[in-house]
């Protein structure tokens, strides 16, 4: 890693397609919003020779080229992949928006990488969202590595946030977070700052002096060997406690020096198998530098620390009938399984699909199958069709460089892939194959919206249909109760993002109008109508009389409709009519026109006319007879309640509990979910959680979740549902 000899020139020339899995490593990058996850992938790609000095690519632009709305923003909002080549290795650094409401471009990141990159800003630390991705990562193994980034902030302390990063990430085990370097200062400023200018390696005991612009080591002088003395002793004790030689603890124990060669050996396995966490240090390179601080160490642990993608366990394939299929790891020369991690839109060569390959090697103008992935509740089909590939890309920016094809292990971006979507399987045309989905969050966040002009309505449904496919973390409901399309989104800023692409991307205006919930009314009691029509203005005339009588029933069951008339009072033929006309009236409600539910009405007894009595006259009738039974009667109005369960840390469960109970909710019940988190379950009336997703990530400062699933209907409170009367009676 960073202690071995720098022998090759720092500068790998431009990304190439890898011809074998063992040459690539793909990386993730983890860490709150303004952690420093973007300057550091560009500090990288300096370093790496990917870009010169300006921070430009040879062909324009630079890596941090990202579309419109990011500027706008002023955040990531999207995954991004940045390709760089060092010491022979192919390295996909992905590049995650660190902000809540994209946290499925992060899914798809951690999805398609074999290692995570954890960067932390020395002034701000560890927030909550961090330590939850990292919960993420354990429980699956994934290799991982800790970043402190902004190191130039007057109060940054590498020392107490490689501590804070222990006792936050390490669990049971701090000693397996540690530092591999310290930081080299340099003189103090009038402030009283002292800068980072260089590392000391705690295995090599050598210097990395950065102060000049770029690497160059020395030896330490003799007084600064004792300051590494604590630091290093406890780094060799973590990597021999994690060694898979048993012996190696007794010989070290016993006084023996541990040849270096062997600890950093035995650091690489320790890393690559994610029992291990070695804590760097990074900054950007300053103006006309070449090389930030920290990241040839950076680059050095990610080739020889990370694992290759042979070592990554592929996840679940089987054939599209649902039989499991198993593969060997990671073979170039298996059967063609693909997954699309991202979907974008470029506005000259359409739609973009970046896809890691897991096995097989993907190459231009293949014939693929292209396999559903079962988001069919969200807006998304489900696939089963064969698509003709076109040109095998790798990003830098907005340049999109042709490759030859692409190993398994290998990302690439695929152009004209005209069905598949984010997390579609690419499988071959003759053995087609389907990936098990990754997991993603529910978008609870609901943004009504309505088309500007006729001219939107025409481009609105495909406009939405395009979002979709880009973005599977969001959910598009056509509402048959409400009658509104609904785009369900994962926060206000996703939410912003959303609309944006409408407008600028698709050219789609829209609306936003307040979102509706789905009432119901019923009868609170027994009650009796009659309705009479009865007209006559030349030739046949119409009559048909009826009388009713409406009761209450259980919630859930429906309508009723049943037929007591005795001695043909309402001739047979004209009964179904009687029935059609009270359920048509029942949809469209009685009071306040919301749908009416849960009642029995009861055809008691009526009059025909031999010649002037008609379907269209009993139908009529019955909507009149329900609309006068209605007048006189107590009608109540339903609101949906929703089973909410929250998962939140223990502090917060008070302040949870508490905030429920104002939203009207009853809480049913709390358990003890592994260590420091808590279940709160509480049904909750929907009208009280429209924002919850915003206002419960305000209120755990983003560490709680929750989920929501209808339970049923039940009367609103008697001020709340006559709030809702008067806005319909004002609306109208």
């Amino acid at each position: 890693m960073g202690d071995k000899a720098n022998t090759h020139p720092g500068a790998a020339g431009r990304a190439t397609a890898a011809d074998h899995p063992a040459s690539v490593r793909n990386v993730v990058l983890v860490g709150h919003s303004g952690s420093g996850k973007t300057t550091l992938v560009e500090a990288l790609a300096l370093t790496a020779g990917a870009v010169n000095r300006a921070g430009r690519v040879e062909d324009g632009g630079t890596v941090s080229d990202y579309d419109e709305i990011e500027h706008r923003q002023q955040r990531s909002v999207q995954l991004s992949l940045v390709p760089v080549e060092w010491d022979g290795f192919k390295i996909n650094l992905l590049d995650t928006p660190g902000y809540a409401d994209f946290v499925g471009e992060l899914r798809a990141g951690l999805r398609a990488a074999d290692a995570a990159l954890f960067v932390v800003s020395a002034s701000d630390g560890v927030d909550g969202s961090t330590r939850m991705v990292w919960e993420e990562c354990a429980a699956v193994g994934m290799p991982r590595a800790i970043v402190v980034t902004h190191l130039e902030a007057a109060r940054a302390d590498f020392e107490e946030m490689t501590r804070v990063c222990a006792e936050t990430f390490g669990g049971d085990d701090p000693d397996a977070v540690l530092p591999l370097y310290l930081p080299l200062h340099g003189p103090q400023g009038a402030d009283g700052h002292a800068p980072v200018t260089g590392l000391v390696g705690l295995l090599s005991q050598k210097l990395f002096d950065y102060s000049s612009g770029e690497r160059k080591e020395s030896e330490p002088g003799p007084e600064q060997l004792p300051e590494m003395d604590d630091a290093r002793n406890r780094l060799i004790e973590g990597i021999i406690s994690e060694s898979e030689d048993e012996t190696l603890m007794d010989r070290y124990l016993g006084g023996e020096q541990i040849d270096v060669k062997t600890l950093i050996e035995d650091l690489e396995r320790a890393v690559s198998r994610g029992v291990f966490f070695p804590v760097l240090a990074a900054a950007p390179a300053a103006e006309g530098a070449r090389q930030g601080l920290g990241t040839v160490e950076l680059l050095e642990l990610i080739t020889g620390g990370f694992p290759t993608p042979l070592e990554h366990t592929v996840p679940g394939v089987a054939t599209v009938d649902g039989r499991p299929r198993e593969l060997k790891p990671c073979d170039p020369n298996g059967p063609l399984v693909a997954e699309v991690v991202k979907t974008s839109s470029d506005p000259y060569v359409g739609r973009v699909s970046l896809v890691r390959v897991f096995s097989g090697t993907l190459r231009p103008d293949e014939t693929v199958h292209v396999s559903g992935h079962g988001l069919a509740d969200r807006g998304h089909e489900d696939h089963d069709v064969d698509e003709k590939i076109g040109a095998l890309s790798t990003p830098f920016g907005k340049q999109q460089r042709p490759v030859t094809h692409a190993v398994a292990g290998d990302l690439a971006c695929v152009a004209k892939l005209g069905r598949a979507e984010t997390g579609d399987t690419l499988s071959a045309k003759d053995d087609p194959l389907l990936m098990e989905p990754w997991q993603m969050p529910d978008p609870l966040l609901p943004l009504a919206i309505e088309a500007h002009s006729k001219a939107d309505e025409d481009k609105l449904s495909q406009g939405l249909g395009r979002l979709v496919a880009e973005d599977p973390t969001m959910r598009l409901e056509q509402n048959q109760n409400t009658h509104q399309v609904v785009l369900w989104c994962l926060g206000e800023a996703h939410a912003d993002v959303a609309l944006e692409r409408l407008r600028n991307r698709y050219g789609v205006q829209v609306d936003v109008v307040p979102h509706k919930v789905s009432l119901r009314e019923t009868f609170g009691g027994k009650a009796a109508g009659r309705g009479r029509h009865v007209k006559q203005s030349g030739g046949h005339g119409q009559y048909a009389i009826c009388e009713i009588e409406v009761e209450p029933l259980p919630g859930g069951s429906g309508i009723e409709f049943v037929d007591k008339v005795v001695g043909g009072a309402v001739p047979r033929q004209f009964i179904p009519s009687v029935e059609k006309g009270v359920r048509t009236q029942a949809a469209k409600g009685v009071a306040a026109g919301y749908p009416l539910v849960d009642v029995r009405i009861t055809l008691l007894d009526g009059k025909a006319h031999s010649v002037d009595s008609s379907d269209a006259a009993f139908q009529t009738a019955g909507a009149l007879a329900l609309r006068e039974a209605a007048a006189d009667a107590k009608i109540h109005l339903l609101e949906p309640v929703a089973e909410v369960s929250v998962l939140v840390g223990d502090d917060y469960v008070g302040a949870v509990m508490s905030d429920l109970s104002g939203r009207r909710g009853r809480v049913v019940g709390t358990e003890q979910v592994g260590s420091g988190r808590t279940l709160v379950r509480a049904e909750v009336p929907e009208f009280e959680i429209g924002r919850y997703a915003v206002d419960l990530r305000s209120l755990s400062h983003g560490t709680a979740r929750f989920s929501r699933v209808y339970a049923r209907h039940e009367p609103m409170p008697p001020q709340v549902a006559e709030k809702i009367r008067e806005q319909v009676q004002e609306a109208s």
